[in-house]
């Protein structure tokens, strides 16, 4: 049974970072795809950043220069750096995984984790 189970999300000041981290298990995702969507309240869930070891990393234009995505595949995890974060970042944040390549299509995503809160202060 795969799980992703996000950590790291939080309260913080405008401008200020955050660090999210996705721990997968029950299949190893060495060479697929792994992402982050997020959701804000009364607002569609959006893709955020996605990673694969053999292709790199896409982001979404509104994240562009401020977040960064890694992975530690020895650790089957996943990581979201977030710089500069604005109230407008204010969302659930969730962890994706695909069995396949790079997408930011949330329908290709089979698997998701429960989300964590992640709420910027002005």
């Amino acid at each position: 049974q795969v799980q992703l189970v996000e950590s790291g999300g939080g309260l913080v000041q405008a401008g200020g970072s955050l660090r999210l981290s996705c721990a997968a298990s029950g299949r190893t995702f060495s060479n697929d795809a792994m992402g982050w969507f997020r959701q804000a309240p009364g607002k569609e869930r959006e893709f955020v950043a996605a990673i694969r070891w053999s292709a790199g990393s896409i982001y979404a234009d509104s994240v562009k220069g401020r977040f960064a995505i890694s992975r530690d595949n020895a650790k089957n995890t996943v990581y979201l750096q977030m710089n500069s974060l604005k109230p407008e970042d204010t969302a659930v944040y969730y962890c994706a995984a695909r069995i396949g390549p790079l997408t930011r299509m949330r329908s290709e995503y089979n698997y998701w984790g429960q989300g964590t809160q992640v709420t910027v202060s002005s």
